[in-house]
């Protein structure tokens, strides 16, 4: 079985409390995604990142209080989750 599979599963199982963790987790990596992305200042390059990652975060945090389907849900937190590390890897190490 696959890591995704996998995880989706233990997900489903325990959703209510996943999707709960979720909400903090998610919303904190974001969180400190926006400050790294705002430490180099606020040209339209970071403007156009800091939108990203705040639709990535809303909507994740969207689907979670709208209850759709468990696996859009857990889709639309894996990406937050991907798109927070990534801006915070960009922002960090390279820019």
């Amino acid at each position: 079985m696959t890591l995704y599979q996998t995880t989706f599963e233990n997900f489903n199982k325990n959703y209510i409390g996943s999707a709960t963790m979720a909400v903090i987790g998610q919303s904190c990596l974001g969180a400190a995604a926006a400050m790294y992305i705002l430490s180099h200042g606020t040209s339209i390059g970071q403007m156009i990142q800091l939108a990203i990652i705040v639709l990535a975060c809303i909507l994740a945090n969207t689907s979670i209080l709208a209850q759709m389907k468990h696996k859009v849900v857990f889709n639309f937190i894996l990406s937050s989750v991907v798109l927070s590390i990534i801006f915070i890897i960009v922002n960090n190490f390279i820019l």
